[in-house]
């Protein structure tokens, strides 16, 4: 009787599950890319995704850690870029599309990781996030700083572990990263767009982070409920 209680009981928590609709678990994976910059020459780019935290069930997690690490090609100095755990957005900021080196000055562009995140860093219009390497850091520049050089995204855009990992090698070499990202249709994808374009913001609301919760600008019950419970 006792065994029969214990198995009633976990068929009925993973019921509960299914009903719920969400899982948790957490993976990582790591390989190497090889990177073609604007002038023809390449470079090797090891990458790293942690995923974790909650999703539908029959999904992957969301990533929640990114990195990016390189060898500078003059100096052999080691460079590393990170995108991390945001707990304001519960991912990782940033999708990095796209490295590279001009006059020895490092670029990387990334777009923002979802809608919380694309509120989050200002609704850019194109849009991106630009980073430049200066005195070992990384430093947010605006698009008219980005070289006219860099144009074609470098990087897999599109779930990079999973594309990965479907590709089965721990190098996967430039050609095949062009003709991953060749079958995206989003326009900033295809090219380092220069200009605002009418659905940069895609699907996503206008949104303000207020005390721990995101609300819309004008969403005065909102933010209310957020000043009574931070009371």
């Amino acid at each position: 009787m006792r065994v029969i209680q214990l198995w009633l009981k976990r068929i009925a928590k993973l019921g509960l599950i299914l009903m719920m609709g969400v899982s948790m678990s957490a993976c990582s994976r790591s390989w190497k890319e090889e990177v073609q910059l604007h002038d023809g020459s390449k470079i090797i780019v090891a990458r790293s995704v942690d995923r974790g935290g909650r999703h539908e069930i029959g999904q992957s997690p969301p990533i929640k850690e990114q990195s990016l690490a390189f060898t500078l090609p003059v100096t052999n100095e080691g460079v590393t870029w990170k995108t991390a755990f945001s707990e304001d957005i519960g991912l990782a900021d940033f999708k990095p599309i796209l490295l590279d080196i001009v006059q020895d000055r490092v670029y990387i562009v990334a777009t923002p990781m979802g809608c919380l995140s694309y509120n989050k860093w200002g609704r850019p219009n194109p849009p991106y996030v630009l980073f430049r390497y200066e005195g070992k850091e990384w430093k947010r520049i605006q698009l008219s700083e980005l070289p006219l050089e860099i144009k074609t995204p470098n990087l897999i855009i599109s779930s990079p572990d999973d594309e990965a990992e479907r590709v089965g090698k721990s190098l996967i070499p430039a050609e095949t990263i062009k003709q991953l990202n060749g079958e995206l249709t989003q326009p900033e994808y295809k090219t380092i767009l220069r200009e605002p374009y009418q659905y940069a913001a895609g699907g996503c609301y206008e949104m303000v982070y207020y005390k721990g919760m995101w609300v819309g600008p004008g969403d005065s019950t909102g933010k209310r409920m957020m000043d009574r419970k931070t009371k």
